[in-house]
């Protein structure tokens, strides 16, 4: 066959390997443009975790440009293995779980996308929770006597879920169709509540005249890293499965060109209104409010016309990004598991499912264990794993893939009994060296002490053990990813030479 990846040959057709949602797209699905993948982006950075990851700065002390800035750069790191990742979706009109199958093997490609797809349901957990709670709390708004309905933010929990999953049900044309109004409906809207707190503020400079915590260049830099690598942890799942979405793009040039202009700017322009924002109910209420719905069901927040916008507004932006980011790649995920059983609908049905098991309510506790034990520790299980994918497809084949043997059972990508053990050995080492360090941020987030007071209690060797961990625990997405690309690369040139064959043209 081709290299365009549109079909694959008749015999492959009835593998266990495939089904309708894993096959190559066809050339009439490939419709998405520009603007798709620009509203796509817009649509998914505009929603509360952005806005929460940007008044989180703020509340572990760093200024506005500090935040901005950390943001931006952040932003721009992890856009880099994304479009190299998003290059062989648009090639071969394959997902993500499929592409995966050629550095992990047809069999161990499922355990990447699983690894993907549980982080993908706390997402979907978390995402789900705040859409609830902002719809409580629009209802409690609206109509006063919905207080006293027991469980209440419980049921407007589970309505929120249903309407996910009733968009995810439509299919793939629903999500390009919601992302496409959604995405400025909820800009326009947003610029309203920036205005209106700017004015209740008294203007603009009194607000980013507040200084942080992090005053000098120095106390700056040493906490950046830790930052920068949450800021990359951000969107480390979407930079694996892009894929899940480039496939559906019309050339290479849309999903690149939307991706770049969607992004960067986007994540930055709209984490810039939640850190004035959050800067103006610092100012107006004495305390950085990092959390949204809080900040709008506050009796004296301004007009019932506001609140409501406001709280439409967090809806509308939480069920967008939750559904596109959240739900269509683990979906593909679980369907990759079992594919003549379990389809898009399912799999996004199970994603539903684990989302609620995880109780996302226990998840968002605070600033500190939303940024540095969330964004930060799961970055280090999913850097090594974009480490491996971009080296394989980019340095080891060059791009070129076989199409068809990525749905056979035996081919060049079977490699032991369907799995590349090299991959796993390269994967486990680049995850090894973060684990000390995310156990001692997780009992500093659990105790609610800073870092430095857990490493306290330790002495000699030991001491000087976790607290190197820890550092490179504050580069985890980093340094997973340089150790399991440069692993792979030397093991699969080295003993697993014999696995590597010239993909067909």
């Amino acid at each position: 066959m081709s290299d365009s990846g549109i079909g694959v040959a008749g015999e492959v057709q009835s593998s266990r390997l495939i089904s309708e949602d894993l096959a190559p797209t066809t050339p009439e699905k490939r419709t998405w443009t520009t603007y798709n993948y620009a509203a796509l982006w817009i649509g998914m950075a505009h929603c509360i975790p952005t806005y929460m990851m940007a008044s989180g700065l703020l509340a572990e002390g760093m200024n506005w440009w500090q935040a901005l800035f950390t943001i931006l750069i952040g932003n721009l790191i992890v856009l880099v293995p994304m479009l190299l990742n998003s290059h062989g979706g648009t090639q071969y009109g394959i997902p993500f779980p499929v592409l995966c199958r050629a550095s992990f093997g047809v069999w161990g490609a499922n355990i990447p996308a699983i690894l993907r797809a549980l982080v993908a349901c706390g997402w979907f957990g978390i995402q789900t929770w705040i859409g609830g709670v902002a719809l409580d709390r629009l209802l409690v708004s609206s109509f006063p006597t919905w207080a006293n309905f027991g469980h209440h933010t419980m049921a407007c929990f589970f309505l929120f879920w249903f309407l996910n999953i009733v968009i995810i049900w439509k299919g793939m044309d629903a999500v390009r169709w919601f992302e496409g109004w959604a995405a400025p409906a909820v800009l326009v809207v947003t610029l309203v509540l920036l205005f209106y707190m700017i004015h209740r503020a008294d203007g603009l400079g009194a607000i980013l005249s507040q200084p942080g915590k992090m005053e000098d260049w120095g106390t700056f830099l040493s906490k950046l890293p830790i930052f920068l690598t949450a800021q990359i942890g951000f969107w480390a799942t979407l930079s694996l499965n892009m894929p899940d979405f480039t496939r559906y793009a019309k050339d290479q040039k849309a999903q690149m060109l939307g991706q770049t202009l969607g992004l960067p700017t986007t994540m930055t322009f709209f984490a810039g209104m939640g850190v004035i924002i959050t800067s103006a109910s610092e100012k107006i209420y004495g305390q950085a409010i990092w959390d949204p719905t809080e900040l709008v069901a506050k009796p004296d927040f301004g007009h019932p016309i506001i609140v409501l916008l406001s709280l439409i507004t967090i809806g509308v932006a939480t069920l967008s990004v939750n559904v596109a980011a959240n739900v269509v790649s683990p979906a593909f995920d679980f369907a990759n598991l079992w594919p003549s059983k379990i389809d898009f609908k399912i799999g996004g049905t199970i994603t539903g499912i684990v989302g609620i098991l995880i109780q996302p309510w226990n998840l968002m506790s605070g600033s500190g264990t939303y940024i540095f034990t969330w964004l930060v520790g799961y970055s280090g299980l999913l850097g090594p794993l974009a480490g491996i994918m971009v080296c394989d497809y980019w340095v080891l084949r060059k791009t070129k893939l076989a199409v068809d043997e990525l749905y056979q059972e035996e081919g060049r990508y079977t490699f032991s009994k369907g799995f590349n053990p090299w991959a796993f050995v390269a994967l486990a080492l680049g995850v090894i060296p973060n684990i000390p360090g995310f156990l001692v941020q997780l009992q500093a987030s659990e105790k609610g002490i800073p870092v430095e007071e857990v490493l306290a209690q330790y002495h000699g060797a030991t001491l000087t053990f976790y607290k190197f961990s820890s550092d490179i625990y504050s580069f985890a997405w980093m340094a997973g990813f340089a150790i399991s690309f440069s692993l792979y690369l030397l093991l699969m040139r080295g003993p697993g030479a014999g696995y590597l064959k010239q993909d067909a043209e």
